[in-house]
């Protein structure tokens, strides 16, 4: 019995075994077709996103500086660009893209800005204009003017003591030596002729009554603020001489020179010095041989000043100065 029963236990294993090896349930085949689909399946590309792709940006333009520095918009008939004033480097199609460009653009545009100013100051004043000649020698007048000239109060022309002092040798010293009027004897005709002339608007007349305010002369009592204004309105008809005087006061290119050494830059106030000393003027030639010999300024640069003053100077001589000079003829001032 215990044999039948054990011969039976093997043969339901057997069967046991044989149902999970192949399950009446699951068709025959189903392991290759299993095969065959994943097959199929590496070969079927996967089904495409529904992603919209961002569009490539666009080419920068050529000219770069026809574009907004802030969103890179190009100018055009509808799309005004406009210069950075302060550097004018980039430009700008609204105020809000400037506003949002600042911080970045914040350091370039003050170092440029800074050039642009000195270009500026180092480049004007190199040349002096033509109202600092003698009508009668045309030649240039020696600095300070006052020193070396007087303005006439007839015609306010500022003529060389030389040419004066060749007036009066020939006899004439009662008239004027440029337009003959007859030379005023007191401050009340003096005054009465500047007078004139300024109620004429002209510019120099203005100029120097200006000057008389501000230095008291003439029997005026001295009114610097006046002076100042006076200089001012012939400034604003385009007066050099205004433009040089009202530097006298405030922006004389000496003084900047000056200021620059007080605050250390001595770079920049040998520049001042040496550009005032290439037009004549001694004060800044010895500022400038000071400096060489506490070595800030080198030998190169002091020969440089000196040559340039030297022929400043002889391009300013005549005979006729030269003896005006010797004793001490000042002229008929206003």
């Amino acid at each position: 019995m215990e044999n039948e029963q054990t011969t039976q236990n093997r043969e339901s294993l057997k069967q046991a075994s044989a149902g999970r090896k192949k399950s009446p349930n699951r068709p025959a085949g189903s392991g290759q077709s299993k095969r065959a689909a994943a097959s199929t399946s590496k070969s079927v590309p996967p089904p495409e996103m529904s992603c919209v792709p961002v569009p490539a940006p666009a080419t920068t333009p050529a000219n770069t500086e026809e574009v907004c520095a802030n969103c890179g918009r190009e100018g055009s008939d509808t799309v005004k660009l406009k210069n950075c004033t302060a550097c004018r480097l980039v430009k700008y199609c609204s105020l809000d893209c400037q506003k949002t460009h600042r911080k970045q653009h914040k350091k370039a545009c003050k170092k440029r800005a800074a050039e642009l100013k000195d270009e500026r100051l180092f480049s004007q004043g190199r040349e002096r204009p033509e109202a600092h000649s003698c009508p009668i020698c045309l030649l240039a007048i020696p600095v300070p003017m006052e020193e070396y000239a007087s303005i006439r109060p007839c015609c306010m022309k500022m003529v060389c003591n030389g040419c004066g002092l060749a007036e009066r040798n020939a006899g004439l010293h009662n008239t004027c030596p440029f337009c003959r009027t007859l030379v005023p004897q007191t401050y009340e005709e003096m005054l009465a002729m500047v007078q004139k002339r300024v109620d004429a608007k002209d510019r120099r007349a203005i100029c120097q009554f200006g000057a008389m305010h501000g230095r008291g002369l003439c029997g005026l009592e001295t009114n610097v603020q006046r002076g100042i204004e006076l200089w001012t309105e012939a400034a604003d008809l385009e007066s050099p001489e205004a433009l040089y005087k009202m530097g006298r006061f405030i922006l004389h290119r000496t003084k900047l020179g000056l200021l620059e050494c007080d605050n250390g830059n001595h770079d920049r106030a040998l520049r001042h010095f040496m550009i005032s000393a290439k037009m004549g003027h001694k004060d800044s030639l010895d500022v400038i041989k000071e400096m060489f010999g506490a070595g800030i300024a080198t030998k190169a640069q002091y020969a440089e000043g000196l040559t340039g003053y030297q022929d400043a100077v002889q391009e300013m001589k005549s005979p006729e100065r030269d003896e005006a000079k010797r004793i001490g003829f000042a002229g008929d001032r206003a």
